[in-house]
């Protein structure tokens, strides 16, 4: 098919990706920044509110500062998703405006109620946020890159993000500053990456695929593919698609159904690291929490994160993803064997490593892919890409907000080893959905990767 979009997927990788990588990632680096944060300094807000593990409300207030955020992103992904479909651009900005407010306004809370409203307004934000910038990285890079891409811009800035937030908790506690001080510094800190991206993101150009096959603007189409490949196209007929919404849903709903249970496991294993790894697992091992999130990121994540870049246009997203949820259960269930079997001859060093194998595997696997929301983009067709964006953000949401609440119970309740090797029996299940049912989607254009192209012909 001589398609309209074959410029964009045959530019060569160029200033044009790297500016709006750059312009997209920021707010993903504060993501990774705001939910990352709130679990250094975690037990620290919970003492500084005089609340301890003997608190009848310790297990409740852990649960609900460290989820509200999350359960406002799966809020804001429904809404932004929604919205989606009336401009990718149009409310592009909006999304880490949100986040700024949220983030500043943590540095004037009083009282645990109000921590949890206002990261509940950062989580509309980031909700937001996971829906619009995969998108609009997918839709405006070109098919050979858009991998590396989606795994940098949306992946490893995430990481990028949770390492400063690691080393400005260190930085701070350095200083000798008080502990209320030094946490409400480290939340509110967020609110700088978010601001510095405000300005870029509304100057971005819309989508040449919604402007064409949503929308129905030829002209404008014409005025994107040639500002970002130098290209002049003729279009002779209009792409716009006049299927609805239940024909692709009906027609795809399968591997829809499975990007949407991928990333909601995904996230029940690895939010339960990045809440309470920090507190609880730090914790258990006797290591600064701040030092933990630092090891973690900075010798696990980072590293994971540059061999998805290597591989993942290589290779190939699918068994990236299955090798890394197959490497995240070997390492979460040799870390709950270890501290069980270990006894006196036990290792802290051995016990973070093994532990560390677990982020440096999601980082490689689906980190990059199911959690950079790449399945989404790559396999819903234009029409109906906003939507199921929406509904897998929001099923990863809830897989961590379900996280948030229930991995400080099963960790009290049944102990650190069960808890761990549940979490290690979850990505075991995902690898084998991932095999069943995830088409390869490396190299090739969103139109032939979402099987849209069979619409495309017939019109």
């Amino acid at each position: 098919m001589n398609s309209p979009f074959k410029p964009l997927d045959d530019k060569k990788l160029g200033w044009f990706h790297l500016k709006s990588m750059i312009t997209t990632g920021m707010g993903v680096f504060t993501d990774g920044y705001d939910l990352s944060s709130i679990g250094i300094v975690l037990l620290t807000v919970l003492s500084t509110f005089g609340i301890t593990k003997t608190s009848p409300s310790y297990t409740l207030y852990t649960s609900l500062i460290s989820g509200s955020a999350l359960i406002g992103a799966a809020i804001g992904a429904i809404i932004f998703g929604i919205l989606a479909n009336k401009g990718r651009k149009t409310f592009y900005g909006i999304d880490v405006s949100l986040m700024t407010i949220g983030a500043f306004l943590q540095a004037f809370v009083s009282s645990p109620v109000e921590l949890i409203i206002v990261r509940f307004l950062l989580g509309l934000g980031v909700g937001a946020d996971y829906v619009l910038s995969p998108m609009i990285m997918a839709e405006h890079s070109n098919a050979k890159d858009r991998g590396k891409i989606i795994a940098l811009g949306f992946g490893l800035f995430w990481g990028f993000g949770a390492t400063t937030a690691a080393l400005i908790y260190l930085g701070l506690s350095a200083l000798g500053l008080s502990p209320m001080i030094v946490w409400k510094i480290v939340l509110a800190a967020g609110a700088i990456p978010a601001v510095s991206v405000i300005y870029l993101r509304r100057k971005i150009p819309e989508t040449a695929r919604f402007l064409g096959r949503i929308k129905g603007d030829m002209e404008g189409l014409r005025n994107v593919v040639k500002q970002v490949s130098g290209n002049t196209i003729d279009i002779t007929s209009n792409l716009k698609d006049t299927n609805s919404f239940s024909f692709y849903f009906a027609k795809y709903w399968r591997q829809f159904l499975a990007a949407c249970i991928l990333w909601f496991l995904f996230d029940i294993v690895s939010y339960s690291g990045i809440l309470f790894g920090p507190s609880l697992i730090a914790s258990s091992l006797g290591v600064n929490s701040g030092v933990f999130q630092l090891i973690m990121e900075g010798a696990f994540v980072v590293p994971g994160g540059i061999i998805a870049l290597s591989l993942i246009d290589r290779a190939g997203r699918k068994p990236l993803q299955v090798l890394g949820f197959i490497g995240m259960a070997l390492s979460l269930l040799a870390f709950a064997a270890y501290k069980d079997l270990a006894g006196l001859a036990f290792s802290p060093v051995l016990a973070l490593i093994l532990y560390g194998g677990m982020n440096l595997a999601q980082q490689a696997g689906p980190g990059s892919i199911s959690a950079s929301g790449m399945l989404g983009v790559e396999l819903a067709p234009t029409k109906v890409r906003g939507t199921v964006q929406a509904l897998t953000v929001t099923s990863g949401r809830i897989g961590a907000s379900l996280t948030a609440f229930v991995f400080p119970a099963l960790f009290k309740a049944y102990g650190e080893s069960f808890a761990v090797g549940f979490l290690g029996a979850l990505a075991i299940v995902a690898a084998i959905i991932t095999l069943a049912l995830i088409p390869e989607t490396k190299d090739r254009p969103l139109e032939v990767s979402s099987k849209e192209v069979e619409e495309l012909q017939t019109q």
